[in-house]
């Protein structure tokens, strides 16, 4: 998408932005690729411009398309260096075995290196998803609404929408546990990932809420297990929580760095019986409220400039298709209580749902 279109080729089209100063870059997850460009509103008209020309007219050569591909293997083959990137790609492919969401973003690396040999299939691929119905464009700054429709209109107004629709298979219920172990060839601090099958983000069902909610409760730096592990015993630098707002099922995954390979059956136990503790007794309603008045505060203090209100617009998006799920998802965090943390840890955080990963490393 950085190399240019018959219009704008790529000399062109970084000329454009050197003068106008503008800052730009794009990353993909598992479920989004978003573009991003920070830049005077003075030149908005031009990098709508430059954007609708090359979201509908890129081209490139099958030597550039290769030279890319080939990027893309050193990127990968650098990610591959990082133990924690070979804890997530091992997870994901421990926990799921049919949803696409079993492999990263990069990819298997059997893809990443056939894809130089696949021109034809990047051509395929950009005519079925990059269309008006795959498309969200979001301006956050200083502009006026009315103006910014103007200058979409003019420019993207003419773009057709495509007929493909992804056939993406669900994923089935887990219904035992599961465990693998990763060998790092080189010394490495020792990881531990563990995951539970979750539902997709929801704005109107409270349990996804419940169990972000729970997330913080369980493992943030305020938590009890925070403060035993990392500060007061030192057995773990790292340790946290996470839960992504996927807009098909995915994942609660605890994770931690472990100093000593010998305490990693201990710091496993130590996680297992703080999500236990969940099931087995309510939460004080003092601390859940806390937590609660904590995501709210942190979260409005992060929209501290216009990139960073444009990225959470994009981040809401991913599960929804309208910004008002941001308020509607807050207003379901005010109204967890003590027993809806119960209720989902009872439900999602069992056994038969869980998938443990560890990985330790050589001398």
């Amino acid at each position: 998408m950085f190399r240019g279109t018959p219009r704008f080729p790529p000399d062109k089209y970084g000329s454009i932005l050197r003068t106008a100063g503008a800052d730009q870059n794009a990353y993909t997850t598992a479920d989004i690729t978003v573009y991003h460009i920070t830049f005077s509103k003075e030149d908005l008209d031009t990098m709508l411009m430059l954007e609708a020309d090359r979201f509908q007219n890129l081209k490139y050569s099958p030597e550039i398309f290769k030279t890319e591909t080939l990027a893309v293997l050193g990127e990968y083959n650098k990610n591959s260096a990082d133990p924690n990137q070979k804890l997530w790609e091992t997870l994901l492919g421990t926990a799921f075995v049919r949803h696409p969401y079993k492999h990263t973003t990069m990819g298997f690396i059997k893809d990443v290196e056939a894809m130089p040999e696949n021109y034809d299939y990047g051509i395929e691929f950009f005519n079925r998803y990059y269309r008006p119905e795959y498309t969200t464009i979001i301006v956050a700054g200083d502009v006026d609404k009315a103006a910014v429709r103007k200058a979409v209109d003019a420019y993207w107004a003419k773009w057709k929408r495509g007929s493909y629709r992804p056939d993406i298979p669900a994923e089935p219920p887990q219904e035992a546990p599961r465990t693998t172990q990763v060998a790092w060839p080189t010394a490495t601090l020792p990881r531990l990932a563990i995951a539970f099958h979750t539902p997709a983000y929801s704005d109107r069902n409270s349990d996804w809420a419940a169990l972000d909610v729970l997330s913080y409760l369980g493992f943030s730096e305020n938590s009890d297990l925070y403060q035993k592990l990392v500060i007061q015993e030192q057995k773990v630098d790292s340790l946290g929580a996470y839960l992504s707002e996927s807009p098909d099922p995915f994942l609660f995954t605890v994770t931690a760095r472990i100093k000593k390979p010998t305490d990693i059956r201990y710091v496993q136990d130590q996680a297992l019986a703080t999500l236990q503790n969940f099931s087995d007794t309510l939460v004080e309603p003092k601390k859940l409220q806390a937590v609660k008045e904590h995501l709210r505060y942190e979260y409005s203090l992060s929209l501290d400039n216009t990139q960073a209100v444009a990225m959470a617009a994009a981040r809401a998006l991913r599960g929804r298709t309208n910004l008002d799920t941001i308020d509607k998802l807050y207003s379901l965090y005010a109204k967890i209580s003590p027993e809806d943390i119960q209720r989902v840890a009872k439900k999602y955080l069992v056994d038969k749902n869980r998938t443990i990963v560890t990985l330790t490393g050589g001398k």
